[in-house]
Formats: structure tokens, sequence, C-alpha cells
């Protein structure tokens, strides 16, 4: 009997995760269009922050970008500032390997990333291996993006491990020179 009620939470649960999803073609006639590679070449600026399980914010930074294309490759350069000093970076090359399709990689993460757009939203997702303070966990990353103008695009994303959110994060960027 236990095993058929434990069956029976974890189907809600699955239920109610695919149920709260968003879809990205939810957003099939939003404007502007937000086309990745216009935006993101050249360089811009991001701030944000980490939440944790509980809403609690741990960290905050800023990011300077700077991208570059050739042809179907999107190169992205950032360089990140934390709070409490610690400076990272990160080199994305993002391939469009079809009509609001790519597919990118870095150092830090894990596997090929993938990322649909359509309208103003993009949706990226890939694993990464989270760096802590005497070793390193894997998690999800799933970003949607979205594109409020010209020059500023939002981001959040939910962080996840063995499915479950442990973490979010809050970004705002802005375009400054094409």
């Amino acid at each position: 009997m236990f095993k058929w009620i434990k069956c029976l939470v974890v189907a809600a649960l699955c239920f109610a995760v695919i149920a709260c999803s968003g879809d990205i073609e939810d957003y099939r006639d939003t404007k502007p269009e937000f086309d990745l590679f216009e935006y993101f070449e050249g360089t811009s600026t991001a701030w944000g922050m980490v939440q944790d399980y509980s809403q609690l914010q741990t960290r905050r930074f800023e990011v300077a970008i700077t991208g570059s294309v050739d042809g179907n490759t999107l190169t992205l350069v950032e360089n990140f500032v934390f709070d409490d000093g610690e400076r990272s970076s990160r080199v994305w090359t993002i391939d469009r390997i079809g009509q609001g399709q790519y597919q990118g990689k870095a150092e830090d993460i894990i596997g090929v990333a993938k990322g649909t757009q359509v309208g103003n939203a993009l949706r990226w997702q890939y694993d990464f291996e989270l760096q802590r303070e005497d070793s390193a966990v894997v998690v999800s990353f799933d970003d949607w993006l979205y594109r409020q103008d010209k020059r500023r695009v939002f981001n959040l994303t939910k962080i996840k491990k063995f499915g479950l959110e442990v973490g979010q994060i809050t970004l705002f960027f802005q375009k400054i020179s094409q």
C-alpha cells in the first residue's frame, strides 16, 4: 500500500512540475523579436543576483560582455565581478543550428547547451559545474531571456538539482554598443 501512495505522490509532483512549466511557443506573437546574435554582438553589461531555495539573496554580481559574430557562430566573452570581490570569466561559443535554434559550449558547461527562440523570448538550458569551497556539484540551469526593447533583456533562471529547484538567478542586460 505504501508503494502505491509513494507512486501517486511522485506522479502528482511530476504533473505539477509539467503543468507549471512555460512553453516557448506562448511567445510566438511577442515583440520585439529576440535575435540572439544581433543583441549580443558588440558590448553589453549585466547585473544580477543569486538566491537560494528559500529566496535568500546569496550573491550579487556584474558582468561585462563582449560578443562577436562570425557567420553562424556567436562568441561571448563574459567577465564577472561578484560582491565579495571574486572575479571569473566564461567564453561561450554559440552556433545557430536552425531558425530560432541554438547550441553552445563553455568550459564549465557539461555537454552542450540548447536554446530555442520564439518572439521576444529565448529559453536556454544546460548543465553547469558549480564550484563550491572544497568540491563541485553539477546543477541544471533553465534560463528564460526576454527582450524588453532595443537595449534591454531580462533573464530569469531556475537552478535545479535532481529536478528540484535549489536556487534562482535574476539578471538584467543592457546593450552598450554594436
